[in-house]
């Protein structure tokens, strides 16, 4: 398998921190459940969005290796927040910590702010899925 086709066409806005289409081919599409960042323990960790995000992040990551999939494998993620205002002020942050624990292959990304997550003291959650060879 080659790695995913990543597409940022010219007539469309240059993208920051996604990439607008991404064309994957492989043999097992992994759908990774939203993740919050919970601890092994089911507690919310994290008083600060930057600090929920990485840790979200890394439990994405974590349900994707445990299918041997690695970041450059993400084909799509969405991010559920309950402060968009608060997502865009640490956008900067945020984009530090994707390239941390993701690096630079991104996928195609939305981001969209809801009333509330499942658990209270969640600000932010990730899904998505990937295509591995």
């Amino acid at each position: 398998m080659t790695a995913p086709e990543r597409l940022n066409p010219p007539d469309l806005s240059p993208p920051t921190g996604f990439t607008h289409a991404v064309v994957a081919t492989g043999t097992r599409v992994v759908f990774l459940a939203g993740q919050t960042a919970l601890d092994p323990g089911g507690t919310i960790v994290g008083d600060t969005l930057p600090d929920q995000f990485a840790r979200a992040l890394a439990n994405l990551l974590t349900a994707l290796a445990a299918a041997c999939g690695t970041p450059a494998d993400l084909a799509r993620v969405t991010v559920h927040t309950t402060d968009l205002a608060a997502y865009r002020a640490h956008a900067a942050d945020l984009g530090r910590t994707w390239r941390e624990l993701a690096g630079r292959d991104y996928p195609a990304m939305a981001v969209v702010e809801v009333a509330r997550l499942w658990d209270e003291r969640a600000l932010v959650e990730l899904d998505g899925f990937a295509v591995l060879p």
